[in-house]
């Protein structure tokens, strides 16, 4: 996850975006999220159904001020979903008084986990039959280094928020090939080990507004 940071006790007037904010962690993430923002911020939200983003903007709106939110209905995994939520962003208004953009890249998919490399033609850590999630999560962890070696002006960080108990902890455990992982993954939800949302997300944003990391960093849930 990527984004610049703000400071102690708020994020200050900012645009934000956070991908994957229809259910799960991002959902969660943008509801502790939009307390912290000022005044005159805008946060979107982007998702594949717009049915749970809008129901997710009705519980931002419910009984409080906020920050102006937009939607922006997109699969993300396909060039034309991309270029909407960039054409959204780069349409938006600039805040007066803007202090920060924060994009907390937060959308994914584990793929099909149910194959293994060798029908497929998925790594800090490798599961078998994740070569897919696998390679990508250790691309992105290198892609956010370099850009925080080529961009000082930005602040980048890869944050692994946990064995979160949501649906596509669900599906990996109900499909994934190996079956010493599916055990091994049922094992967390039978023993109550797995990571609630809530917690995982207020974990990335003490991290966030602390910014004492180092750009490009990996943070993980389970750091002091």
């Amino acid at each position: 996850m990527e984004g610049a940071c703000g400071s102690q006790g708020g994020l200050g007037r900012a645009v934000c975006v956070v991908t994957g904010a229809s259910r799960g962690f991002g959902r969660v993430l943008a509801l502790l999220l939009a307390p912290l923002l000022s005044p005159g911020s805008v946060l979107v939200l982007s998702a594949r159904n717009d049915e749970a983003l809008r129901r997710l903007e009705a519980e931002l709106g419910a009984g409080r001020p906020g920050p102006r939110v937009v939607r922006v209905a997109a699969d993300l995994g396909a060039a034309a979903g991309l270029q909407r939520l960039v054409d959204a962003v780069r349409g938006l208004p600039r805040p007066e008084g803007l202090q920060r953009v924060l994009l907390i890249n937060n959308a994914g998919t584990l793929g099909d986990v149910s194959q293994g490399f060798a029908s497929l033609a998925d790594a800090a850590e490798p599961f078998k039959g994740w070569a897919l999630y696998c390679a990508g999560k250790a691309a992105r962890e290198m892609m956010f280094k370099v850009l925080a070696a080529e961009e000082p002006g930005v602040r980048v960080l890869s944050y692994a928020p946990g064995p979160l108990d949501t649906d596509m902890q669900q599906s990996a455990r109900e499909n994934s090939l190996d079956p010493e992982l599916r055990k091994r993954l049922q094992d967390l939800k039978t023993k109550g080990e797995l990571v609630d949302c809530r917690m995982s997300a207020q974990k990335l944003l003490d991290v966030i507004q602390k910014d004492t990391f180092t750009s490009g960093a990996h943070v993980d849930f389970y750091d002091k």
